[in-house]
């Protein structure tokens, strides 16, 4: 795949540009990358993730869209090194001993490279697949439980609990071996990592991850717009706006929340202030997002997952952007 990836004219940049983003990419460890199984491009994302391997990235993680388990199993076949996992797997909608068999299968195909995230998802989004949404920690606790107590199926891989709130992510050094945002804010990740214990939150034992939207483009408005278009969703959901007004932004959330009362979704992009998504997503130019990226390390975010959008192209036109971003 590599001559199909050649860095996008869409990237020029001024020299003094050039040279500062190269003196970062050289310092900053090369996080991880979403990756999701497209309707009719599944073979060319297992093309997608052995070139993501062959450029030494940190991890390849699946989110729930497009099946994140099906995609793990063929990853565990057509890559050798890499780590990759859900991101994640809903746990309400197979039974936890069905689960067990197929994490230990990949567990084992892969030569122990799988890590299982786990998480309740969302009530709207669990109703509308006809799952009834119970107590998310007590229901953690006891599919970990169930899990972990399945017999002969072989060795489990690690798992790793999503977390929002503070008490997910208490559980998840508690019961797992991790624990997986997504979309969070930036300047409140210390605050929501000081629930660890050290050795979890500055070892290496312990996963600490986040998914993070991600839109390369010299436009700044463009990156900003694609960025608002992927997190529409999430604005719509009631746990998110707890966990972002619990970060500090409760005049966004509430006059988003007064938009979807009044059914008025048109307006959702406007409310999405640049403070906001700035600090939970990372767009424009490859310096800025560069210069992000490293704020997110200095966070304490162990491994930042980058899950590319492009506001010139479709998913193989963000890897491709993303790959330029990291090319000597």
């Amino acid at each position: 795949m590599s001559d199909t990836l050649d860095p996008p004219d869409s990237l020029q940049q001024k020299p003094e540009d050039i040279l500062a983003q190269s003196d970062r990419t050289k310092s900053l460890p090369l996080p991880a990358l979403a990756l999701a199984a497209v309707p009719g491009r599944k073979k060319k994302t297992l093309e997608l993730a052995q070139e993501i391997e062959r450029r030494g990235y940190a991890g390849i993680y699946c989110a729930s869209f497009g099946d994140g388990m099906g995609l793990c199993h063929s990853l565990a076949h057509v890559t050798e090194r890499i780590p990759f996992g859900t991101s994640i797997a809903n746990l309400y909608t197979r039974h936890a001993t069905d689960y067990a068999a197929s994490i230990a299968s990949i567990q084992e195909l892969s030569d122990g490279r799988f890590r299982f995230g786990i998480g309740v998802s969302h009530s709207p989004m669990n109703a509308r697949l006809g799952v009834q949404t119970g107590k998310p920690l007590s229901d953690v606790r006891t599919f970990v439980e169930t899990v972990r107590g399945t017999k002969r199926v072989g060795d489990l891989p690690p798992i790793v609990l999503a977390g929002l709130r503070k008490k997910m992510v208490t559980l998840s050094s508690e019961i797992g071996d991790g624990v997986v945002f997504a979309n969070c804010s930036r300047r409140h990740t210390p605050e929501s990592l000081s629930v660890l214990p050290e050795d979890k939150r500055l070892g290496d034992d312990f996963f600490i991850g986040n998914m993070i939207p991600t839109c390369i483009s010299d436009d700044i408005e463009a990156a900003a717009a694609i960025n608002r278009r992927t997190l529409t969703m999430y604005v719509g959901l009631p746990n998110y706006r707890n966990y972002w007004k619990e970060a500090g932004y409760v005049e966004e959330m509430e006059a988003i929340e007064a938009a979807l009362e009044a059914g008025d979704r048109d307006r959702l992009p406007e409310l999405m202030t640049d403070e906001w998504l700035s600090d939970c997503t990372l767009y424009g130019p490859a310096s800025r997002v560069l210069e992000g990226l490293e704020a997110w390390y200095d966070a304490g975010m162990k491994t930042p997952i980058l899950v590319p959008s492009s506001a010139a192209g479709n998913q193989m036109k963000a890897f491709e952007e993303m790959f330029a971003l990291f090319s000597d």
